[in-house]
C-alpha cells in the first residue's frame, strides 16, 4: 500500500512538472547559442628590433610584400631549426610565389641572440631570411604583437639548477599580407607543401 502511494505520489509531481515547463518556457531546459566568430584577427602590429646588421627595423619595413614571420631562438634544440628549415623547403617549392614572400625570425631569447648570433644562425638557412633580436622590452611587444606565449625556463639535471635554461614558446609560423595584416598561420602539423600551395594562391 505503501509503495502505491509513493507511486502514485512520483506520478502527480512529474505531470505537475510536466505542465510547468509547457506553460513556463523559463522553467525549460536551455539549449546551447551557437557562437560564430567573425571580424579580423588580431594578430601583428607595431615592433621596433634590430636586425643582423645592427639596423633598425619596424613593421614598416615589412609593408609591400607578403611575409612569413616566425618567434623562436637559436639555442633552440629541434623545433626552431627544423622550422626554419621548413620554410626554406616551402619558400623553394613555390618557385616565383615564394620569391615574392619575406621570411623574418624574430629572437624570443635577447639576452644570447645578438644580432651577430641572428645573423650567423640564419645563414644556415634561406639566404633571404630576417633576423631581428632587440632589448626584452622590444622583443616582449613584438611577441605580444603576434600573440606569442613565451617564457624563461631554468634547465635542471636530477632536480638541480645547472644555471642554463631554454624558451618554452608556441611555434606558429604567420602570414602576413603586404600591409602587416594577418592572412593564416601554420602549426607543427604543416608540411613544406601545405605552406608553398598557400603561398600559390597569393595574388603577388
Amino acid at each position: 500500500m505503501v509503495g502505491k502511494r509513493i507511486a502514485v505520489a512520483v506520478a502527480l509531481l512529474s505531470a505537475t512538472f510536466l505542465i510547468l515547463a509547457l506553460y513556463l518556457p523559463d522553467l525549460r531546459p536551455q539549449q546551447p547559442v551557437p557562437t560564430m566568430a567573425s571580424g579580423t584577427v588580431a594578430i601583428g602590429g607595431p615592433f621596433t628590433l634590430t636586425d643582423a646588421k645592427g639596423q633598425t627595423v619596424t613593421e614598416v619595413n615589412l609593408k609591400g610584400r607578403y611575409s612569413l614571420i616566425f618567434f623562436g631562438f637559436t639555442h633552440c634544440p629541434d623545433i626552431c631549426p627544423l622550422t626554419l628549415q621548413l620554410l626554406t623547403q616551402a619558400l623553394e617549392q613555390a618557385g616565383p610565389a615564394g620569391d615574392a614572400v619575406q621570411p623574418v625570425f624574430i629572437s624570443l631569447d635577447p639576452e644570447r641572440d645578438t644580432p651577430e648570433a641572428m645573423g650567423a644562425y640564419v645563414a644556415n638557412f634561406h639566404p633571404r631570411f630576417m633576423a631581428l633580436t632587440g632589448t626584452p622590452e622590444q622583443v616582449k611587444v613584438a611577441a605580444q604583437a603576434y600573440r606569442v606565449y613565451y617564457v624563461k625556463a631554468p634547465i635542471k639535471e636530477d632536480g638541480i639548477d645547472t644555471g642554463d635554461y631554454t624558451i618554452t614558446h608556441s611555434g606558429y609560423i604567420f602570414l602576413m599580407d603586404r600591409n602587416g595584416k594577418y592572412v593564416a598561420h601554420f602549426d607543427k602539423a604543416a608540411s613544406a607543401s601545405d605552406i608553398a600551395a598557400r603561398l600559390k594562391q597569393l595574388a603577388l
